[in-house]
């Protein structure tokens, strides 16, 4: 006897990997205050050099939030895949099929134009069986509402 199917998600629907967020944030913010603190208290240090030491502080705390961005974000009409640098709208008739396989750092969407579209908004780093939850989500949504079902020539 198989599993029972798990329910698709109602939409909208927003994948993120939660636990890597709280950690690159928490982490950046920490930096920030300690090298900030630390550039105040240092008597030796010109008006300059205290900047400088809260720019890289800046600088590091900006990068770690870049890195907490990635996002994936269903609604009824496509999905939204945010990357680090970039974001991409795609209609669910765009998406053939999801995928993470063991060992892939984050999902995989293969499109209907040939090319696979990384989605790091699902990566199994932190949380792996949250990853694996919401990629079998989208991948359920992804076949109920576009052409992941289809048999037509050239889908699978």
């Amino acid at each position: 006897m198989s599993a029972p199917r798990p329910e698709i998600p109602a939409l909208p629907v927003t994948f993120r990997p939660i636990l890597t967020r709280v950690v690159l944030l928490s982490v950046g913010l920490a930096m920030f205050l300690v090298i900030t603190v630390i550039a105040l208290m240092l008597e030796r240090l010109n008006p300059g050099e205290r900047v400088s030491f809260i720019f890289v502080a800046a600088l590091f705390f900006g990068v770690l939030a870049l890195l907490s961005r990635p996002r994936v974000t269903a609604d009824d009409s496509g999905v939204t895949v945010v990357n680090l640098t970039r974001s991409r709208r795609l209609a669910w008739e765009e998406i053939l099929r999801v995928n993470l396989r063991s060992g892939d750092p984050w999902v995989f969407l293969d499109l209907s134009d040939g090319t696979s579209l990384p989605a790091l908004g699902i990566q199994p780093g932190l949380a792996k069986q949250q990853a694996i939850r919401d990629a079998r989500a989208l991948r359920d949504l992804a076949e109920s509402r576009g052409t992941g079902n289809d048999d037509t020539p050239g889908s699978g």
